[in-house]
């Protein structure tokens, strides 16, 4: 995996947008929405899958670090390993099927919106079990159903509507955004 010097700036500048998009907070019931999953759907759709990964992997190096690029301004293994990391973590896997998806079907408008929701799925998915998993270790018991309607449900339409915003960047701001080397 060769990069050149223009593809790592773009990573870079890009894992900075996510962390900006996870410092939006937008305040809905218990559980605040943030731009996260936006800026995720936007990096792969204006970088691609390679590149956009690649982001999504240093944006969550910074914060594993220490540095407050995630939602509150939070930085550190404990954010990184908490209740809601699994749901950070699990974006490496919505980045990954848009690779994938890229690499078998193209990089097309229909190839692109598919997989990202199937990578936003697996990430739910993934970012669930996380929970479950952590939460249950505090000594505390949650059923499936009640996970999902805490850490699911509520973000499904907002989710959509991320996407829809940044299916529209990316049909307008793609050709502008060097293509990988």
């Amino acid at each position: 995996m060769k990069l050149k010097t223009v593809d790592l700036t773009l990573c870079a500048l890009f894992a900075a947008l996510l962390a900006v998009c996870a410092w939006i907070r937008i305040p809905f019931g218990p559980i605040p929405f943030t731009l996260q999953t936006f800026g995720v759907f936007a990096v792969l759709g204006l970088l691609g899958g390679k590149r956009g990964t690649i982001s999504i992997l240093v944006y969550l190096l910074l914060g594993a670090f220490g540095l407050p690029v995630f939602s509150g301004f939070q930085g550190g293994f404990g954010a990184l390993f908490g209740v809601t990391g699994g749901y950070l973590i699990g974006f490496l896997l919505t980045g990954a099927a848009v690779w994938l998806a890229e690499k078998w079907f193209g990089d097309g408008f229909w190839s692109f919106t598919i997989a990202a929701i199937v990578g936003l799925l697996l990430c739910y998915a993934f970012g669930t079990a996380w929970f479950m998993v952590v939460y249950t270790k505090g000594g505390n018991s949650i059923a499936l159903g009640s996970a999902l309607s805490m850490c699911v449900l509520p973000f499904l339409i907002p989710d959509a509507a991320k996407l829809a915003v940044a299916l529209l960047l990316r049909s307008r701001l793609k050709k502008l955004v060097p293509a990988s080397a």
